[in-house]
């Protein structure tokens, strides 16, 4: 499971993050995950905790998600829009296949505009470690 790669990452940089601040505890961790990144919340979740527990100062910590909205640029127009903008336009079939399988917004998504297929994804990829609380 890359979930469990993945929530060790986060904690070995939190700690590294925590060190150069001088924190003795983490109390805090804000961590935004991409709204088109695939990860399972549930195994993320119980992958930090499980990392948390085995990390000096990390045993009271908690773990809050953020989403990082899905954004994209179009390279003909260069609008920029959300996926929550094309999502009324969509039926919900392609929602759920955009959610389960994300790369699939490069066939069911267009640009609101021009029509294009031909956008780059601006924004919404990724994991990103946002904040480290402590004292």
């Amino acid at each position: 499971m890359h979930e469990w790669a993945l929530a060790e990452a986060v904690v070995v940089k939190a700690a590294e993050i925590s060190a150069d601040a001088h924190l003795d505890a983490v109390s805090r961790v804000v961590i935004r995950i991409g709204e088109l990144q695939e990860v399972s919340r549930e195994a993320f979740e119980f992958g930090l905790t499980s990392a948390a527990a085995l990390t000096p100062g990390f045993e009271q910590a908690e773990f809050v998600f953020e989403t990082d909205p899905a954004t994209f640029t179009c390279r003909p127009c260069g609008r920029a829009w959300t996926l929550d903008e094309t999502r009324g336009e969509m039926a919900e079939e392609d929602r759920e296949m955009i959610h389960l399988l994300p790369d699939t917004v490069h066939v069911l998504v267009s640009c609101p505009s021009c029509a294009s297929p031909d956008f780059v994804i601006a924004g919404g990829r990724g994991v990103t470690l946002a904040e480290v609380e402590g004292e």
